[in-house]
């Protein structure tokens, strides 16, 4: 029998368990790029790369060279057990690239949820403190820990009951919703006065742009404001950058704009290519707190991983990569205010480098969320063939996510079938 979309996606009704979510009804068969094709033959501009994995694209050429030649060498023995140059490479990279004038050192792991666990580790072990503070709207992982972080119960946390406690939400700054510098800080002050004092709290977790939670950049300002107030109470400052990390944001992670540095930073997802790979990397003495065999995992930083990690670094450099991605951040925004002038319903267009968004409003009006609409244009554009996601607190924000190695013209198709949808539906 010939697979279909259909068939496959009822098998998966059967074998996969329900909590797995699925955004768009396709099965994909193989992907280029931009490019996926399912396994009944239609093709699909990806602009969600496979939520922020795929900055290089699907199999750069660069990739899967490295991979093949790594899996003609090995493909695990367990770092803790016996080590190989790939990952001591990798980390000499990351340690160079990460933002701060300071030695630093890398932990490899396998998914963003357990680089920010491992932030979380170690910023307790450093402080001997065990509070965090963490932000509304915050993404940080579906982990027991990362659930605690996250600032949005459903459908991450639903019916789990309550997760871990010491943890304690600030407001993230917005001004879009309200929400000044002075709101987000005077927010962190709160928790100082009614829950926890400064020096029960170890680290201050941030999305220097917040993911899942609608593409929110945070200004420079109130980073600047968060930094000192870390720095008066000796607490830990934690970039999560597993979204906004390898070169989305127009510099290879999204802190090098916001005028600090973090103390430690996760890094995830695009960081090689497609595979799982990721990591916490941060002061030397910091990330030296812990006593070996503190830290690792039986699959964290596999070989094949880290060989397509040094190949994603080559990429950047070589088809300058970042330059692209400050290029195609102002082509998105351009043409989506192009759309929003035409288009009330779009409230707002935002972004930092080609990690683009626009926000939706029932007849322009900020305050009411057009999640409906925003739902229904995930699903016709995915019909006209342009893949899309959906994010924010309500469900009313489109977020691009395409590759960095797009090409113009597929970009412009890209604008075109969601203007034919805007047009259609808004």
């Amino acid at each position: 029998m010939d697979k279909t979309n259909a068939s496959l996606l009822q098998r998966r009704a059967a074998a996969v368990a329900r909590g797995v979510s699925q955004i768009h009804p396709i099965v994909v068969e193989h992907a280029q790029n931009c490019t996926v094709v399912d396994v009944e033959g239609r093709e699909y501009l990806d602009f969600a790369g496979g939520i922020a994995v795929l900055n290089t694209g699907h199999l750069h050429p660069r990739v899967v060279a490295a991979v093949q030649a790594q899996l003609g060498k090995l493909s695990h023995t367990c770092f803790q057990v016996l080590a190989y140059e790939p990952y001591i490479a990798l980390c000499e990279q990351l340690n160079a690239r990460v933002p701060g004038e300071f030695e630093k050192k890398t932990l490899l792991v396998s998914t963003g949820s357990e680089a920010v666990e491992n932030a979380v580790k170690i910023a307790r072990a450093a402080t001997g403190r065990a509070g965090v503070i963490a932000f509304t709207g915050g993404y940080h992982g579906r982990t027991m820990m990362t659930l605690s972080l996250t600032g949005k119960k459903v459908p991450y946390a639903a019916g789990m009951g309550l997760m871990p406690g010491g943890v304690y939400r600030a407001q993230y700054p917005c001004a879009l919703h309200g929400v000044s510098s002075d709101d987000a800080i005077a927010s962190i002050e709160r928790i100082f006065k009614n829950d926890a004092e400064p020096r029960d709290i170890a680290a201050i977790v941030i999305e220097p742009v917040q993911g899942e939670g609608g593409f929110y950049v945070a200004p420079r300002d109130f980073m600047q404001r968060l930094r000192a107030l870390c720095d008066q109470h000796g607490i830990l400052l934690i970039a999560d950058e597993v979204q906004t990390g390898a070169g989305r944001t127009g510099s290879f992670f999204a802190m090098e704009q916001m005028g600090v540095v973090a103390d430690l930073t996760t890094f995830a997802k695009s960081i090689a290519g497609g595979f799982p790979l990721a990591g916490v990397c941060g002061r030397a003495e910091v990330m030296d707190v812990i006593a070996p065999g503190g830290l690792g995992g039986t699959y964290a930083g596999n070989p094949l991983a880290c060989a397509a990690a040094l190949a994603v670094l080559e990429v950047f450099e070589e088809e300058r990569l970042l330059e692209r991605s400050r290029a195609l951040g102002e082509h998105l925004q351009r043409g989506l205010r192009d759309l929003q002038a035409r288009h009330p319903v779009i409230v707002d267009v935002r972004g930092l480098g080609a990690m683009v968004a626009i926000e939706l409003g029932e007849a322009g009006d900020i305050h009411c969320p057009a999640a409906a609409l925003t739902g229904q244009l995930v699903a016709r554009a995915r019909d006209k063939g342009l893949i899309l996601l959906s994010c924010g607190p309500y469900g009313n924000v489109l977020r691009i996510l395409v590759p960095l190695t797009v090409s113009d013209a597929q970009l412009d198709q890209g604008l075109a079938i969601l203007g034919e949808c805007l047009a259609e539906l808004a």
